[in-house]
Parts: structure tokens; C-alpha cells; sequence
């Protein structure tokens, strides 16, 4: 099965995916001076975005969820499934919670492709 993880700015519009999540709600590294210049594949913004109560939370709740999904549609012999992340400005947040979904999957031994849309936009 093809994996794609994608992150993305709602300022930007949407993405299209099979599953878009919203993480407007975790801290935003976009207001601390030393962070914004660096986007979420930088370990201090991902630690930012991440490493507090509600970034361990959420990857709690969506991590067996991902798994649950991934291996519901491959049972059911989907060939594709895309997963969209959405900050506001596509770049701080969104990135954190991609990579490290990423990683989380290629621990378990899968390869999704990951795909920064706004990553490079101010």
C-alpha cells in the first residue's frame, strides 16, 4: 500500500487527502523569535510543537489510530491511502507532526511518502 503524509498551511487552502487532520491546537513556534526562522524537521521545533501535554497527547490518541487505519484498509486490500496534517502556515507544526508520524511508520516497517506542501512560504 502506498502511504502519503502530507502537511500543509490552511492559509493556503486545503489539501486534498483521505484523512486531513487540524493541529491549530498545539503550541505554535511561530510567535517565539529563535524558532520561527526554522521549520518542523528542525529538532527544537519539533520538541516546541511536540514535547508538552497536549503534543504527547494527541500522538498518544493518533498513532494507534493511524495503525488501526492503515491496517483496516490494507485487509480490505486498498492500494493508496493519504493522510493530510494542517497548521496555519504549513510550516512549523504540521511539518513536526508529519516527520514524526513518518518515522513512526517506518519503525514499523513501512515507507509512506511525505510530502511539505508550504514548508518554503512565509
Amino acid at each position: 500500500m502506498i502511504i502519503s503524509l502530507h502537511s500543509f498551511g490552511f492559509k493556503y487552502g486545503s489539501q486534498v487527502a483521505d484523512y486531513l487532520w487540524d493541529v491549530r491546537f498545539l503550541a505554535n513556534p511561530y510567535w517565539v523569535p529563535e524558532l520561527k526562522p526554522y521549520s518542523g524537521r528542525h529538532a527544537e521545533v519539533a520538541a516546541y510543537v511536540l514535547a508538552n501535554e497536549a503534543g504527547i497527547r494527541f500522538l498518544s490518541l493518533v498513532e494507534p489510530l493511524l495503525v488501526f487505519l492503515l491496517q483496516e484498509h490494507a485487509a480490505r486490500g486498498r492500494e493508496a491511502v493519504s493522510l493530510a496534517v494542517g497548521c496555519t502556515g504549513g510550516r512549523h507544526r504540521s511539518v513536526a507532526v508529519v516527520e514524526h508520524l513518518g518515522c513512526f511508520l517506518v519503525n514499523r516497517d513501512l515507507s509512506p511518502r511525505i510530502d511539505h506542501r508550504d514548508i518554503n512560504k512565509e
